[in-house]
């Protein structure tokens, strides 16, 4: 018989604002502990080094966190041009030195452009990514090079904030599975240098925004007087692009039971279901024959 988890039952996202020097697993779990939830989890890693929006999933909101990993991200960079990190940022150490040309920023976002829309990256030796069952990072730090392939990605916008060499302040809004460490590297090499990440913060994971971002030390200070579950969001905020359908009781009595049941929706696809009380019951896929299949139900009423 497995032991149960032990905290409480609290249900929805947080937007915390991580610092930097915390891991991902580190700010959640200490968020997990403030709200001392029986079950927390994150979407999309930030490193270390980096601060800013980690959707932070408590309860029954961690079932959405797997339908949000492919959200388009934007963040602000600076970059130190001419000294090349073994990680590509500052955690990293230098291994590189190249001189720096005289840039300007009509020469600068003449680069740019060459940068927006589709391109391919290769993956960082530094990253999560697997190779033989191994992390990447893992082989970097034992020494270990291995052969990455090029990967489709897609930056919407890319724009210059500051120019105030050898430092280079930009923003980007990019689709998942976009490295920025790359990205600077990348420009750099077209400017004629190399270059690592100083500052990297990501500002918003769609469909979230930046003022709704909550610190750390906001969220322990709410604990302390007993208003922490003021700031969660939605269970569902994540999704808030998809189709909602609501069922009547019938078919909600049905569907909390993991059935597929009929609809007149209309559309197909992904879809949140709620029931004639306004609660979330789950997510689900409307099949072209409209018959409304759970995917993810959602205990909200333990």
């Amino acid at each position: 018989m497995s032991r149960r988890r032990k905290g409480r039952d609290v249900h929805g996202v947080i937007l915390l604002d991580k610092p930097a020097g915390y891991s991902s697993n580190q700010a959640l779990q200490k968020v997990r502990w403030l709200f001392r939830a029986r079950k927390a989890g994150h979407t999309g890693s930030l490193d270390p080094f980096a601060t800013g929006m980690l959707p932070i999933c408590l309860g029954e909101a961690s079932k959405t966190a797997g339908f949000m990993l492919s959200a388009a991200k934007t963040y602000e960079a600076t970059a130190y041009l001419g000294k090349a990190s073994t990680t590509g940022d500052i955690e990293g150490e230098i291994c590189r030195e190249m001189t720096v040309p005289a840039l300007d920023r009509i020469g600068i976002d003449a680069v740019f452009h060459q940068f927006r829309g589709d391109i391919e990256q290769v993956p960082p030796m530094y990253s999560a990514l697997k190779h033989d069952g191994q992390r990447l990072y893992q082989l970097a730090r034992a020494g270990h090079q291995v052969e990455r392939q090029a990967r489709p990605v897609h930056i919407f916008s890319l724009e210059l904030l500051e120019l105030n060499l050898p430092l280079m302040r930009f923003r980007v809004r990019c689709s998942k599975g976009t490295y920025i460490r790359t990205l600077a590297e990348d420009i750099a090499e077209k400017f004629g240098t190399c270059a690592h990440l100083q500052s990297l913060r990501r500002l918003e994971v769609e469909p979230f925004r930046e003022q709704d971002m909550i610190s750390l030390d906001e969220l322990a200070s709410q604990a302390e007087s007993g208003e922490i579950d003021a700031s969660l969001m939605p269970v569902d905020s994540g999704l808030t692009d998809w189709p909602l359908i609501v069922l009547d009781p019938g078919r909600t009595d049905r569907f909390n039971h993991g059935n597929t049941v009929d609809t007149d929706a209309g559309k197909t696809g992904l879809v949140r279901v709620y029931s004639p009380e306004n609660q979330l019951l789950g997510l689900g896929e409307v099949t072209p024959d409209q018959l409304l299949k759970p995917k993810r139900l959602m205990l909200l009423s333990e």
